[in-house]
């Protein structure tokens, strides 16, 4: 009897084991120099037999071994044949809002409401997904957390893959509000005929309209002196003072045009499009505005039966090429975002220049999140 609940008591401690979310890192306490690797920067640049110093957390050095030398007060880790990279960064996911998409009550990312900017992925951020590991394992260490649904879905925040609670997890809070362009029309699928049809849209002019309204009226909410507390008004302030980005989700090539035109009427500072190949048909108007785009993942079917099948896959080059900063986002079924750095590959093998790739899931998404500043590249 003894012998069966020792082994059901060591068999409970094991299922409480397998239960915890591993346990975030410690603070760094000693200096580290890694030598010996070639460094890919995510500028472009490539550095053979590197030398990267980083001290509490933050880079502190990057050179080449024999410049580097021996500093003292560094732990130096000789990683000769490895490579080394920054760490990947996802744009536009669910990630801690959703589980398992088949259930609805693991499905937190869709307030409801049309117009929802106050609406903060952050808090409802869940750090015990299962979902965060498989993203470390393939080099993700930043992910944006949005809110999805409606015309102004919510503002996102970009996460770090790991922590005790969203407070501990965020790296950049608040970062933009998202907003999805009404479409002038709607795909059908015919299930008699096995085709698509494209019906009109008629409710656009009243929604581009509610969307005027919403904008007009939190300009004139941050002009006044001592305003009544409104938090959509409040969530929208960030847009026309800089500190905040709109994310613009738009689908055909005149929507963009249109959408990307409102916001700057409006007195938006920052943009960043989220589409697909339809940019093509108006990358030299995107160009000249100098905002980034954000595409779906090349492991991806073409949006329209006319298509080459291989669109998606060299649709980054072709963009690249057109003078565009791009980068990746995933649209799909949350768990496969974790092949974000296969869809640069992907890209390499469509004409794209290796270094280039591995922008588009560093620098560059770093670039289009407006996080520039802090990641993105080993400088």
């Amino acid at each position: 009897m003894k012998k069966y609940i020792l082994i059901q008591f060591m068999s409970l401690l094991v299922y409480t084991g397998f239960s915890q979310v591993p346990t975030p890192v410690r603070p760094q306490a000693t200096p580290i120099l890694l030598k010996g690797a070639t460094a890919h920067l995510g500028t472009g640049e490539i550095i053979e037999n590197s030398a990267i110093g980083f001290d509490k957390g933050k880079i502190t050095m990057v050179s080449t071994a024999a410049e580097a030398g021996n500093p003292a007060g560094y732990e130096i880790i000789d990683v000769t044949g490895k490579q080394i990279y920054p760490g990947f960064i996802l744009p536009n996911s669910t990630i801690g809002l959703t589980e398992v998409s088949s259930i609805r009550a693991m499905r937190d990312f869709n307030e409801t409401g049309s117009i929802n900017p106050n609406v903060r992925s952050v808090i409802s951020y869940n750090t015990d997904s299962e979902i965060i590991p498989t993203f470390r394992f393939n080099g993700i260490l930043l992910a944006e957390s949005t809110p999805q649904g409606g015309l102004i879905p919510g503002t996102s925040s970009v996460m770090e893959m790991e922590g005790w609670n969203w407070e501990d997890a965020v790296h950049s809070l608040d970062i933009g509000v998202h907003l999805n362009w009404p479409d002038k029309s709607r795909r059908q699928f015919d299930f008699n005929t096995f085709t698509v049809s494209f019906k009109p849209n008629e409710n656009y002019a009243e929604e581009v309209a509610g969307l005027k309204k919403h904008f007009t009226d939190a300009m004139a909410y941050g002009k006044l002196s001592k305003p009544e507390k409104n938090l959509k008004m409040e969530a929208m302030q960030g847009l026309f003072s800089g500190k905040q980005r709109l994310f613009i989700h738009a689908s055909q090539a005149d929507e963009i045009i249109e959408a990307i035109t409102f916001a700057e009427n409006m007195g938006v500072k920052n943009i960043t499009l989220l589409t697909a190949e339809e940019a093509l048909h108006v990358a030299e108007f995107i160009k000249q505005h100098q905002i980034p785009v954000i595409i779906p993942p090349t492991h991806s079917l073409p949006a329209r039966a006319d298509e080459p099948v291989d669109r998606p896959y060299e649709l980054p080059s072709l963009l690249t090429k057109a003078g565009l900063i791009v980068a990746f986002y995933h649209d799909d079924d949350l768990a496969n975002a974790r092949n974000l750095p296969f869809f640069a590959g992907t890209a390499v093998a469509y004409g794209m220049d290796k270094e280039e790739a591995l922008k588009t899931i560093t620098a560059n998404a770093a670039k289009a999140l407006g996080i520039d500043q802090r990641v993105g590249t080993l400088e």
